[in-house]
């Protein structure tokens, strides 16, 4: 603020003298009330000096005259009677404070703005995407059930896209549609690069591996090692280490049985223990959803006890090998008659299943043995000449044949035949006469179709 000028608005004239010779009060102060500056009362404004007797007897000192004391008014040399009267002191601290606050308010408009001018960039520019091609190989999984928004957060967390609202506009472009798998893709991809390569299934990275309903672990291992480039004894020995793979302790250590078929979409770098651990996986998924301990306590499975889980995917396994279709319920029932109630219909409780010696002698298939002495194989799986139930599942059921030994059809028959091996009839016989027809059937079938049997 520039300094005030002599006359001009603001300065402060100097006191006139009166008529009569007084003086004003000083400019801005009131009038002093009478008797002011006369003897003042005890305690108001200073503190009286104290009396010894006979009067004070302190230090002397001399007390200048007041203004209103009648003692000769100002000196000389008292600003506000000089010819000129004292230039005030410029204030910058107001100034400065004002500054302040404008700068302040200027600075706050400068940054809401540029917060906005932020804001409508956003709401318009396209979102962050990397220019590509990509740097670093990644091995992307699309897991079950993924939605289109899920991928492009795992995508982003696994910064192969700069952003997932690249990877969504890319996407809904395309059309894009991801089939479960691995996929090769880089680190820093442009999010259209992505979305191209996992629009096609032909690029899933994955060892896709079928097994077969009522596959043995043997073949099993073979299957494995032909898809992975392992050798068979990798797995045989991964399946040793039943807790890693999570085997049932009911199972006895022995993985037959326990891997579920069905078609697995292997991880390229998934281990033989890893592989086998995914396969137990699924059947026990199929315990669950089949409720096998549960149920297995309604049935029998001789001697009027109770069946176990065990028995249950031992049950399963024989109606693997040896049935079809809805004849599968049937044959389940025949076994479960026959161990329950032995010496009934000319049976005295041997299962009498081919596929049982097959599976003792290390050999494949459930069609008759075809020379074979029966009673020469030694094993506890031979159902010829052990009672009941073989210790043991003798390969992988599917769903189906699970069902079917939890769901035995109703019926009193002991035998089954199976009179066409190309067909898969199968003939169910409630005594051994009967049996002996279909047997004679089957026979019969075999001199004429010789090649299937």
């Amino acid at each position: 603020m520039p300094p005030q000028q002599q006359g001009q608005p603001g300065r402060r004239p100097g006191p006139r003298p009166m008529p009569g010779g007084g003086i004003p009060p000083a400019y801005g102060q009131q009038e002093p009330p009478p008797g002011y500056g006369q003897q003042s009362p005890s305690g108001y404004g200073r503190q009286e000096p104290p009396q010894g007797p006979g009067g004070y007897d302190g230090p002397g000192y001399e007390q200048q005259p007041g203004f209103f004391d009648g003692g000769g008014g100002p000196t000389d040399h008292d600003p506000y009677y000089d010819e000129e009267p004292p230039k005030r002191k410029r204030r910058f601290g107001g100034c400065l404070a004002v500054l302040v606050a404008m700068a302040v308010v200027v600075g706050g408009f400068y940054f809401v703005g540029d917060r906005a001018v932020d804001y409508v960039k956003d709401m318009v520019a396209p979102p962050a995407d990397y220019p590509g091609p990509g740097t670093d190989p990644v091995s992307f999984e699309v897991h079950k059930g993924d939605s289109v928004s899920a991928v492009g957060r795992n995508l982003k967390e696994a910064g192969v896209v700069e952003s997932v609202d690249a990877f969504i506009e890319a996407a809904n472009q395309e059309g894009l549609t991801v089939q479960v798998g691995f996929y090769p893709l880089k680190k820093e991809m442009k999010a259209a690069d992505a979305v191209e390569v996992l629009a096609n299934p032909e690029n899933i990275d994955t060892v896709n591996v079928t097994i077969t309903e009522g596959s043995r672990a043997k073949a099993i291992y073979k299957v494995l090692a032909e898809k992975t480039g392992k050798k068979p004894a990798d797995f045989k020995k991964a399946a040793q280490d039943t807790e890693a793979i999570g085997l049932p302790d009911y199972a006895k250590g022995n993985v037959e049985g326990y891997l579920f078929p069905a078609t697995y979409a292997f991880p390229p770098d998934a281990t033989p223990t890893e592989m086998l651990s995914m396969m137990v996986d699924r059947w026990e998924q199929a315990l669950g959803d089949n409720d096998i301990e549960a149920r297995a306590a309604q049935l029998k499975c001789g001697d009027g006890k109770a069946c176990t889980a065990e028995q249950i995917m031992t049950v399963a396994s024989l109606v693997e090998a040896e049935g079809r279709g809805d004849d599968m319920a049937k044959i389940a029932r025949v076994i479960y008659n026959r161990v329950e109630n032995p010496g009934t219909a000319g049976q005295a409780g041997f299962l009498q299943i081919d596929a049982t010696v097959n599976y003792a002698l290390g050999k494949s298939g459930s069609t008759e043995l075809g020379g074979v002495d029966v009673q020469s194989v030694d094993s506890p799986y031979n159902t010829y000449t052990n009672k009941g139930l073989p210790p043991g599942p003798i390969g992988a059921p599917g769903d189906e044949a699970i069902q079917a030994a939890l769901n035995p059809a109703e019926g009193d028959w002991y035998y089954y035949v199976t009179v066409n091996l190309k067909t898969g009839e199968t003939k169910f016989a409630k005594n051994y006469d009967q049996f002996l027809k279909f047997k004679a059937e089957y026979k019969d079938y075999c001199a004429t179709e010789s090649k299937s049997c």
